[in-house]
């Protein structure tokens, strides 16, 4: 009986040898890091903007979120930077532009237009005189729609879009797109408003977009 403390000892020590030669003879190399590795997810690597992969030389990674009903803000992140969001206090409700220079990815200006209780016609005085070039990204928060009229929805589509001419009540929308664009953009996205369907109470799920974007060669002078 006195030797059952001494002998249990000696037992987790040589059970606790063998674990260790066990996992050095599997892993090879260095056990310890190894079965810290074996039993550790590892974390995928972050590239500009959260993308998953780099962007190619001379292109611009971006990710554009649309808010969450009425209550978390949009997000337009571009070569790592937050260019609109709550924390920066330049999101609002309805729709959130960010301006960029298509040649050298330089923000120009960000502005929010409420599209509920607001004016139109201050949405039709920033998108108007664009110039060439001139990269135009967008996220929807809450109501991006009900004061939109024909010449903003053709100006958007002027820009790229597809899904500004069909935009109704609340629903969610992303898009990135340019003065002079000669075909349609393939970076938007539109998530109908439906009472079916809806992720939240009288609002459709939150979007998120990212990519790449290419730079425009400077313009001849």
């Amino acid at each position: 009986m006195r030797l059952a403390g001494p002998l249990r000892g000696v037992a987790v020590v040589l059970l606790v040898g063998l674990t260790w030669f066990l996992a050095s003879t599997i892993f090879g190399g260095d056990s310890g890091s190894s079965v810290r590795h074996f039993f550790t997810e590892p974390r995928p690597r972050r590239y500009k903007c959260g993308l998953s992969a780099p962007c190619p030389p001379k292109h611009l990674a971006f990710r554009v979120v649309s808010g969450a009903a009425n209550v978390i803000g949009p997000k337009i992140c571009l070569e790592d930077k937050m260019l609109v969001s709550s924390l920066k206090d330049n999101a609002g409700r309805g729709i959130n532009i960010a301006l960029v220079n298509g040649v050298t990815g330089e923000l120009l200006e960000t502005k929010a237009f409420d599209m509920w209780a607001g004016d139109v016609s201050d949405l039709l005085k920033f998108i108007r005189p664009l110039h060439e070039g001139t990269l135009v990204f967008v996220a929807s928060f809450d109501d991006a729609a009900t004061k939109m009229n024909d010449e903003a929805r053709r100006l958007f589509e002027e820009l790229g879009s597809t899904a500004a001419k069909e935009l109704a009540f609340r629903d969610s929308w992303v898009f990135v797109g340019a003065k002079g664009i000669e075909n349609k953009s393939p970076f938007e996205q539109r998530m109908k408003n439906s009472k079916g369907s809806n992720k939240y109470e009288g609002w459709p799920e939150s979007l998120e977009m990212d990519g790449c974007i290419p730079l425009r060669a400077p313009l001849e002078s």
